[in-house]
């Protein structure tokens, strides 16, 4: 007990030798700063060194204000962008024309289709703090997809293909306008239209401002998509008789796909201010499918179905599912924080569709000759892009 005694007397006569010596240091810093009040009126050297025991009350102590600021990018949040595009694409076996004279046959698909031009837009914006959520709108279109092809005959021996002997052209059998005929052309006009709304999602920084550390970017993407092919064909057919009226045969198909999509962005910069990037997507939809067939004649009048009485003309709907598939594979040139330049290649495949070489017939009866709709088909549409992107 004497032991026990002797050790709680020296531990307490450590303990308040400590106290006085803080409270010693206290005195001094508190003349000190006081000191230094009187020899220089108007400066505040600040609060006295204290910090209170974060522990003491039953409160919680919120992060100070400000300090998450600086974890969160200053970059620009809108960003929009345009350019142009130059695109083709590929065509079905097609359909016969006109029946074989001396081992030539005209065909739909003979018209070929020419490079044209078009628009690409988009515009979106980044949300939180990281930026790593932007919702984009995306509209991109190529039109007049087209040409043509002719075959003449000096001996006027053509007849066309189809044959209409359910059908008049201005009191006339349409037979007298479509055998004999001294030349015939086939044409052809498409048009190409894309929107999309994607969201997407930055697993990183955004593409723009990589660090120096990390090269590399991925994004994920999922939004709604519609996407049209509109291809119009007509067949000119000119009569070896001046005195026959000249008619002509129209088919006019149009695809609208529409539904959900998804896909993905990666991005990788392989010199300080150049990027490579690959944005493949794939979609599966519906498809509301319309195609309108015709005969009429040079002046614009319909030919008539002889058992109706009706124009011969025929709309025919078909609701069926479709695919798409892209890939943009370009290169991005980051000029400042707030422009880039930008260009590449895009490949879009389309499945399960109805294109106007498919809905050719070869003999018109009554409108039932007409109706309905062929799908099945696909077509590949591809080619170059180049624009600017803005961002503020």
């Amino acid at each position: 007990m004497n032991r026990t005694a002797a050790f709680v007397s020296i531990l307490a006569a450590a303990i308040l030798i400590r106290m006085a010596s803080l409270a010693a240091a206290q005195s001094t810093v508190d003349e000190a700063r006081e000191a230094t009040i009187r020899r220089h009126p108007g400066f505040d050297p600040g609060a006295p060194m204290y910090i209170a025991d974060p522990v003491a009350g039953d409160t919680f102590t919120a992060i100070p204000v400000g300090l998450g600021d600086g974890l969160a990018p200053s970059w620009p949040r809108w960003f929009a962008g345009a350019g142009g595009l130059v695109m083709t694409r590929t065509l079905p076996a097609g359909s016969a024309t006109m029946q074989p004279l001396s081992a030539v046959q005209l065909n739909t698909s003979d018209t070929g289709v020419n490079w044209s031009g078009g628009v690409d837009l988009h515009v979106g914006r980044w949300f939180g703090m990281r930026q790593q959520h932007s919702v984009e709108c995306i509209y991109w279109g190529v039109y007049q997809l087209g040409g043509s092809a002719t075959v003449t005959s000096p001996s006027a021996s053509i007849a066309a293909i189809p044959q209409a002997p359910g059908v008049t052209v201005a009191g006339q059998p349409a037979t007298d306008a479509l055998t004999n005929l001294a030349g015939q052309t086939i044409r052809r006009s498409d048009v190409i239209n894309d929107v999309e709304i994607n969201w997407v999602y930055s697993l990183w920084e955004r593409p723009e401002f990589l660090p120096r550390e990390r090269s590399v970017n991925l994004m994920w993407l999922a939004g709604f998509r519609f996407f049209e092919v509109n291809d119009q064909l007509v067949l000119e057919n000119s009569p070896g008789d001046p005195a026959v009226n000249d008619l002509d045969f129209n088919v006019a198909t149009n695809n609208n796909l529409y539904g959900a999509q998804v896909g993905a962005k990666f991005d990788w910069r392989f010199l300080p201010r150049l990027r490579l990037n690959i944005v493949p997507k794939f979609m599966i939809g519906g498809n509301a499918i319309t195609n309108t067939s015709a005969f009429v004649e040079n002046d614009g009048s319909l030919g008539t179905f002889i058992a109706s009485g009706a124009p011969a003309k025929v709309h025919s709907t078909l609701g069926v599912f479709s695919w798409l598939g892209s890939v943009d594979t370009g290169l991005a040139w980051d000029v400042t924080e707030h422009w880039s330049l930008w260009m590449g290649y895009r490949v879009v495949g389309v499945g399960n569709i109805a294109q106007a070489d498919d809905q050719w017939t070869t003999t018109v009866n009554s409108a039932g000759s007409l109706s309905g709709v062929t799908a099945g088909s696909s077509t590949i549409v591809h080619g170059g892009f180049a624009g600017f992107e803005g961002r503020y």
